[in-house]
C-alpha cells in the first residue's frame, strides 16, 4: 500500500506504513493508495462540520473515494475501478484525517502510548475506506474484531 503523508512526524511514517502493510496482508488487499493527514483541532472540527454536519472536534475522519463493500477485496482490474487506477498501478481509495491533539489526549485517557492510539485511529480510518462501519451493532462487532486482529498481529496492543 502506498501512503501519501501530510503533517506527520518523521517517526510516524514507518509506524503507519508497517501497520498498513500488515492490514493489507490480513485483508488480502493489494495495489491500493491512501492519504494520511494530521491536522489541528480547528481543522478537523471544520471538516467534521462541513462533511458530517457535526460541530465538534473528533479524532479521525475518513473520506472514501469509492463505495467499497465491507470485506470486498478491491481488484484494480474491476471495471468499476480500472479508469481510476493511477499510473503506478495503484487505486487511490481515499483520505484519512487524524487530529494529533485528540490522539494524544485519548492515549493518556486510555492509558496507552500515543503511537498505539495513532495506529488505532489510522487503522480505523483505513477500515472505513474499505467499507467497514459501526453504525449497527453487528457492523461494530466485525469492525472491532478486525481492528483487534490487525493491531495484535502488528504487535500494538492496548496498554502499550
Amino acid at each position: 500500500m502506498k501512503i501519501v503523508f501530510a503533517g506527520t512526524h518523521k517517526g510516524e511514517r514507518p509506524l503507519i506504513g508497517g501497520l498498513f502493510r500488515c492490514a493489507e496482508q490480513v485483508l488480502g488487499q493489494h495495489d491500493l493508495k491512501v492519504a494520511v493527514s494530521f491536522v489541528s483541532p480547528r481543522t478537523i472540527k471544520q471538516l467534521n462540520g462541513s462533511f458530517r454536519n457535526t460541530d465538534r472536534v473528533t479524532d479521525v475522519l475518513s473520506f472514501p473515494s469509492f463505495d467499497i463493500t465491507e470485506g470486498q477485496v478491491v481488484d484494480v482490474e474491476d471495471s468499476r475501478f480500472v479508469s481510476d487506477v493511477e499510473e503506478d498501478g495503484r487505486l487511490f481509495i481515499g483520505d484519512i484525517v487524524v487530529c494529533r491533539n485528540v490522539a494524544e489526549a485519548q492515549a493518556e485517557e486510555y492509558g496507552h502510548s500515543v503511537e498505539r492510539e495513532i495506529c488505532f485511529l489510522c487503522l480505523h480510518g483505513l477500515l472505513h475506506l474499505l467499507g467497514y462501519d459501526h453504525v449497527t451493532a453487528d457492523g461494530e462487532k466485525r469492525m472491532i474484531a478486525k481492528q483487534k486482529e490487525i493491531l495484535d498481529k502488528y504487535g500494538v496492543v492496548r496498554g502499550d
